[in-house]
């Protein structure tokens, strides 16, 4: 499973930004993957930011993020998107997109471990 993903930037508090991950690879076709953002900011450990299960029917948010990120994914279930509105400089980060096979179209994970297949990452900056 490869996962790339884009969409960056630098940008001011208040703006929006829209983050792209795309999965590739025959282990993706062929296993249900539910699909994850995390990020890192400098200094700090890593965090769930927010997940998706394989159907997209089922989305979990961070406290921190929720009202403001939205995460979903298209049709063939090979991209995920994280929307980001509202950003604050506490925003900032590395922004990583996972991969987890999961026997069930529903199911969604919250913690890293269990995610087997990461992303690059893609940094973000919020300016205040």
């Amino acid at each position: 499973v490869q996962l790339q993903a884009s969409g960056g930037g630098l940008v001011q508090a208040g703006a929006s930004l829209r983050l792209s991950c795309a999965a590739s690879g025959r282990t993706f076709s062929r296993l249900a993957m539910a699909m994850g953002w995390f990020r890192q900011a400098p200094g700090k450990e890593r965090e769930f930011v927010a997940a998706i299960s394989r159907s997209g029917g089922t989305q979990y948010y961070a406290d921190s993020v929720k009202g403001r990120f939205t995460i979903s994914r298209d049709n063939a279930g090979n991209t995920v998107y994280l929307q980001m509105n509202t950003l604050k400089p506490e925003d900032t980060a590395i922004y990583y997109c996972a991969a987890a096979a999961t026997g069930n179209s529903g199911t969604y994970y919250s913690t890293s471990y269990e995610y087997a297949y990461w992303g690059q990452g893609t940094l973000v900056t919020v300016s205040s």
